[in-house]
């Protein structure tokens, strides 16, 4: 029996290597389309919430392929659905939308493009979140699977979103109905590409991954008057300074060590001349934490803070700090931990293992996260893709310098390797939890 069951499973793995040498020789033959719609994606990014042509492209791509699509779920969502026998069904995401940002890499597919943002501004726009690693990347998994659809089975759900960018794109889908009006999914997945990674190598982690994200504004009111007679005021700017030391006690001294949380003030707005006190301040905050009982901690003690600077100073209670706080919020991203050790498993069977990669959580957010929290739970499992030439992260590495990030208009990926890696280790993935 023992040596029974030892020729089995030799038999299984070389069952097993003969399957992926032929979706390697599958990928080698579609890469350079793979390729052709990154450079596409890349010169001709489109805004949050403005993603018409984009979403048009990949909707075409699905239609191709053989996928039912319906197109304008929650603005320019897309959703293609294959219906390959009993099984799970998968979610398999990718955000569409760039960034108001003009591009710097020089790259001969550079972006010129320019639009106009939500509030009127004329901006140049640019790819430079790595959105076109993903469509690429879920588009030729989308090849591969239906290339070998004999080897898995259940319902195959490929999500382009838009706006993920400024957090709205998942929230606007769902509440159109995407979990009533399709199937709905046994697991949802998806990657997001990292200049922290060298291209080639894929990063993982279960648990927490990304924070939830809340944007909240404050509006210090005083009692304004002439810069000479600062007496004769109650000054919203000295108010506001002093909420804002106060705030950064809150993570040092209200939340326990062991959770993480950051409160940022990224702009503060008052006055318009040099010898005028205003009578208001209005200031943006940033927090960012993964237990969501830590968002009611921070937002609870900003408002205290606040409240208790503007009544020492002497602001009557009709005129208190006032609040903001944007909905919908980017809750936490959390990778469920059986989903990701399965991922990790089958990352392992098909890659050299030096370039798997456990890494920390990240304190930026992701609305991922939502497709995950519904009224009926779904686990989730997001990876991080390498993308940075491998040549610029030795060197950053040996020199102690940062590459350039995401958001940056450096932020140029190494195209073959981070393709090639995304689509390979989506696809064999996708198959594993799809498996017959």
């Amino acid at each position: 029996m023992k040596y029974l069951v030892m020729l089995i499973g030799c038999l299984t793995m070389v069952g097993f290597q003969a399957q992926a040498q032929t979706q390697e020789s599958y990928l080698e033959e579609i890469y350079p389309e793979i390729e052709e719609l990154y450079k596409h994606f890349h010169q001709y990014p489109e805004l949050s919430l403005q993603e018409e042509k984009t979403a048009a492209k990949i909707a075409d791509e699905l239609k191709n392929l053989g996928f039912e699509v319906t197109e304008g779920i929650g603005g320019y969502g897309v959703v293609g659905i294959f219906e390959n026998g009993d099984g799970p069904t998968l979610l398999v995401r990718t955000d569409m939308d760039a960034l108001p940002l003009e591009e710097k890499t020089g790259l001969p597919y550079a972006s010129k493009e320019k639009g106009v943002t939500g509030d009127g501004k004329e901006t140049y726009i640019m790819q430079a979140c790595g959105h076109d690693v993903h469509m690429s990347v879920i588009l030729g998994t989308a090849r591969m699977l239906m290339n070998f659809k004999d080897e898995w089975q259940g319902t195959l759900m490929m999500i382009g979103q838009p706006a993920e960018e400024n957090g709205l794109g998942a929230y606007n889908m769902l509440i159109d109905g995407l979990f009533e009006r399709f199937p709905y999914p046994d697991y949802a997945i998806a990657l997001h590409d990292t200049p922290h990674l060298p291209a080639g190598s894929i990063g993982y982690k279960a648990g927490p991954l990304m924070a939830g994200v809340d944007m909240m504004n404050v509006t210090v009111h005083g009692e304004g008057g002439h810069g000479a007679a600062p007496h004769m005021t109650i000054d919203p700017v000295v108010m506001s300074a002093q909420m804002i030391q106060a705030y950064q006690s809150i993570v040092s001294r209200r939340i326990a060590p062991t959770e993480p949380a950051v409160v940022s003030v990224g702009s503060i707005r008052g006055g318009h001349v040099h010898n005028i006190i205003p009578d208001e301040v209005e200031m943006q905050l940033t927090l960012r934490y993964y237990n969501p009982e830590i968002r009611e901690v921070l937002i609870e003690n900003i408002k205290k803070i606040s409240e208790h600077v503007a009544r020492s100073a002497g602001m009557p209670e009709d005129k208190l700090p006032t609040y903001w706080i944007r909905e919908p919020y980017t809750p936490p991203l959390i990778n469920d931990e059986e989903l990701t050790q399965l991922m990790v498993g089958v990352f392992k069977a098909n890659f050299e293992e030096e370039k798997i990669v456990e890494i920390e959580a990240e304190m930026i957010g992701e609305d991922f996260s939502r497709y995950g929290i519904q009224e009926r739970e779904v686990p989730i499992s997001m990876f991080f893709l390498g993308a940075t030439p491998n040549k610029l992260f030795e060197e950053a590495k040996e020199n102690g310098k940062d590459v350039p990030g995401l958001h940056s208009p450096m932020f140029a990926p190494e195209v073959e390797p981070t393709l090639k890696t995304g689509v390979r280790a989506m696809s064999v993935f996708a198959m594993e939890i799809l498996r017959k």
